[in-house]
């Protein structure tokens, strides 16, 4: 009964989006603002509806109804109440309708908003986030139906597929989906602006927040499912450049571009052209990264199982891309610059210069996905490009994007001076080089100093110019030292908490550096009573045990002494997972932690008495910097996207005076 209420929802839910659309297309063209206030409401309605959907589903689950074709797929009797829960996003069905539930929370979030001031935008931007809504509820529906039941009724199910099941995937998927359904915001407001003509950067200011948390969102994702497949893959490495990792990297690193670039049309009211191609580029990539999950059409151990539902993604994503651009070739007019680039040595230069690297680095990456795809078409033989062709292609242009990353804020708006750049880059220049000196020194090879250089010189010249921000707060205000960086960093929250962004990126740079130029590894079969040596450190195997988990869980256990230099640090336990139902089976690694290297051990396999086992072992340098630097990437995002209600007063003011003076001179 719950769950035929949860349909009957989701069906109206569908008619509700496309009725909302519809609506507001009539408001447009009558210009009468009943039809559009209906849409508006008609809008939250969706969210309300997605929600008692999603909530009978989750019902289902819980209550292990294996009527439903979707519960006997994702769940099991004995499978924990947590898993259960989360199973609502661990299979095809239940994620569709999961994405279309979160999109329509934002449209309700954005819907509550005042409308006085940007009321001729309302229609179109209900026209776009309702149609992109209503495609995926038809989608879940017609191709990919959560409520479809089974002709009969099995024992049990079969589970969560167990690579779900490590808590970084309970949290992990809704992380890139609220980063995907993030984006169709600013999108939105991109078209409502084109179509009313309104292509000042009065459509950005409204969406900056939006992109911001879409952005941290999926950011967020990323580093989380880095840390899942460190902890649960079990190859000693978090990123392999796979297809669904860089389907979910594509709209960050065009993101990241729109969110440089859209301060150039606020400062200095150029590049209005190009940031809506960021912006329409960015959204096409998230419904492209979600079709190639989706579709099947590539092998990755992130996609869902190959479906019929490719070619309405395909067809979704051919009709928003050509209706976009041709909305914006014909108001090409209207996007014309106001000002334009007056000198390399400007800051509109170093971004411009940054946008070109983003670029470039989203088409590397986007070759490389599909090339499985087209050469699958053109000569029948899926080809699949690895790792070494992807960081053959991509370091260079991330080793430039650092770099501009640390100079840019270096570089006035308008116009500089290479006196005054090289005065702001002095010291942070000569200390990079003494540390750049004690690393040659040190018996250092020359590429890894000059990798290990350039992080040193950005991030102390993100540190040289917070720390010039706050002696001189503290001469001008006479404030301590704490205080004063407080308050500066409080009183503008979106240049500091960009400072803090680049000073994760720095510290996350760090970790990957130290795990792919100096880690180790090795593989060695031992006797209980032997060790495996690697890196100074001496691993000795004490034996296997067995028990059981919860369920149907069944887990083999190694036993392992790690010590070094005669000193024992610890025991590590790495083991197997072996799901009884599935058939499925999982590799858990252990290991040692430091601030300076990780221990990571996996156990490979075992004769069958158990008095000898196979174990592969990692030494990764520096990786920890990975993640600490991804938590204070994300505090930096959080900071810049904390609203500013009395720094954003003084935006518009000095815009409105700047617009008023443009007038008088006119």
């Amino acid at each position: 009964m719950i769950t035929d209420i949860g349909l009957l929802a989701a069906w109206l839910a569908l008619a509700g989006s496309v009725g909302s659309a519809l609506m507001a297309l009539q408001g447009y063209w009558s210009q009468e603002d009943r039809w559009v206030e209906s849409a508006r409401r008609a809008a939250l309605s969706v969210w309300l509806l997605l929600t008692l959907a999603a909530l009978a589903l989750e019902y289902a689950l819980l209550t292990d109804d294996l009527t439903l074709n979707y519960v006997a797929n994702v769940s099991s009797r004995d499978m924990p109440t947590l898993l259960k829960i989360t199973a609502l996003w661990g299979g095809q069905d239940g994620s569709i309708l999961f994405w279309a539930w979160l999109m329509s929370a934002f449209v309700f979030v954005l819907m509550l908003r005042r409308w006085d001031q940007d009321r001729e935008l309302l229609p179109h931007v209900i026209v776009v986030t309702m149609g992109t809504v209503a495609f995926f509820i038809a989608l879940d529906l017609l191709a990919s139906n959560p409520f479809k039941r089974l002709d009969f009724v099995p024992p049990d199910g079969r589970g969560l597929n167990p690579m779900l099941r490590h808590p970084g995937m309970v949290i992990h998927p809704p992380m890139l989906y609220l980063g995907f359904v993030g984006f169709v915001i600013p999108y939105a407001f991109a078209i409502a602006a084109l179509v009313t003509r309104r292509t000042d950067a009065r459509w950005i200011r409204l969406t900056r927040r939006w992109t911001l948390v879409a952005w941290l969102f999926l950011s967020l994702g990323l580093l989380l499912g880095g840390r899942w497949a460190y902890d649960v893959l079990g190859w000693g490495g978090y990123w392999a450049w796979d297809p669904v990792e860089n389907a979910a990297f594509m709209p960050w690193l065009t993101g990241t571009a729109f969110l440089h670039s859209v301060q150039i049309q606020e400062k200095r009211r150029m590049l209005k052209v190009w940031n809506m191609v960021l912006i329409i580029l960015t959204y096409g990539l998230v419904i492209f990264g979600t079709f190639i999950t989706r579709s099947g059409v590539i092998d990755s151990v992130h996609a869902f199982a190959r479906s019929a539902i490719g070619p309405a993604f395909f067809g979704f994503i051919a009709v928003t891309s050509i209706a976009s651009a041709w909305l914006l070739h014909r108001r090409l007019d209207a996007l014309h610059s106001d000002n334009h680039l007056e000198s390399l040595l400007s800051r509109e230069a170093v971004y411009l210069f940054n946008n070109l690297i983003f670029m470039t680095l989203t088409l590397s990456v986007f070759v490389g996905t599909v090339f499985p795809m087209v050469s699958e078409l053109v000569i029948g033989e899926k080809i699949t490009v690895g790792p070494p062709w992807f960081n053959r292609v991509t370091w260079p242009q991330f080793a430039l994007l650092v770099l501009l990353m640390g100079v840019a804020p270096l570089f006035a708006w308008r116009k500089g001076s290479a006196r005054r750049l090289g005065r702001s880059m002095l010291w942070p220049l000569l200390l990079s080089l003494a540390v750049a000196v004690t690393l040659v020194v040190s018996g250092m090879r020359l590429g890894a100093v000059a990798a290990f250089w350039l992080v040193a010189f950005v991030g102390l010249t993100t540190l040289w110019e917070y720390g010039r921000g706050v002696v001189a707060r503290r001469r001008a205000h006479g404030e301590p030292w704490p205080v004063a960086l407080w308050r500066l960093t409080v009183r503008n929250r979106r240049r500091y908490g960009g400072y803090m962004i680049h000073l994760g990126v720095v510290c996350m740079t760090l970790g990957v550096l130290g795990t792919h130029l100096f880690n180790q590894e090795t593989q060695g079969t031992v006797a209980v009573g032997e060790s495996l040596q690697l890196g100074g450190f001496q691993v000795t195997f004490n034996g296997l045990r067995s028990r059981s988990g919860p369920g149907d869980l069944g887990i083999v256990e190694a036993d392992l002494t790690l010590s070094r230099d005669g000193k024992r640090l610890r025991t590590l336990l790495p083991r197997r997972e072996m799901y009884q139902n599935s058939g499925q089976t999982m590799t858990i690694p252990s290991t040692r932690s430091t601030i300076s290297e990780d221990f990571y051990v996996i156990l490979a396999g075992w004769d069958t008495g158990g008095r000898t086992a196979t174990f592969k072992i990692y030494l990764n340098p520096l990786i920890n910097w990975l993640w600490f630097g991804g938590l204070v990437f994300v505090v930096g995002t959080a900071v810049a996207a904390w609203p500013d209600v009395e720094g954003e007063r003084r935006a518009v003011g000095r815009q409105l005076l700047a617009a008023a003076d443009l007038r008088q001179s006119a």
